[in-house]
């Protein structure tokens, strides 16, 4: 089954959805939802009017879609539901250096990433466990 890694990624008033796996093919929304779901309409419109030479390699199999976010994106999406102080808890890296990550001003390196990514994996495993 072939992969396409999707990134969704936030602007100033909308969030995009990418793929260098399939090039000319991309969506946009105010919800990071809303850029998922134009991804995925491109990608039907593309290979439903487009002939078969026209149509990229990696959509012609199957295929399965792998949805990734930039740091910055992540935080913009779950202002709403994380606070800086609750992100702080979970990862351990303090809120200002959150701050910098959310505006755009440093990008974490590749450690810090894993970090976050870990410990908001770890949170869903314990949300999932949770029976009331």
């Amino acid at each position: 089954m072939n992969t396409i890694k999707v990134v969704i990624g936030a602007s100033t008033d909308t969030f995009s959805a990418y793929s260098d796996d399939v090039p000319g093919i991309w969506g946009e929304g105010l919800s990071v939802a809303e850029a998922k779901q134009s991804f995925l309409d491109a990608i039907t419109l593309t290979t439903q009017y487009n002939t078969e030479d026209n149509i990229p390699d990696s959509l012609k199999t199957e295929y399965q879609i792998i949805w990734k976010m930039d740091v910055e994106s992540l935080i913009s999406h779950y202002k709403g539901i994380f606070t800086a102080a609750a992100l702080e808890r979970i990862t351990g890296i303090n809120q200002r250096q959150l701050s910098h990550y959310a505006t755009g001003l440093k990008r974490p390196r590749p450690a810090q990433k894993k970090k976050i990514e870990e410990a908001l994996h770890k949170l869903g495993s314990d949300l999932l466990a949770v029976e009331l």
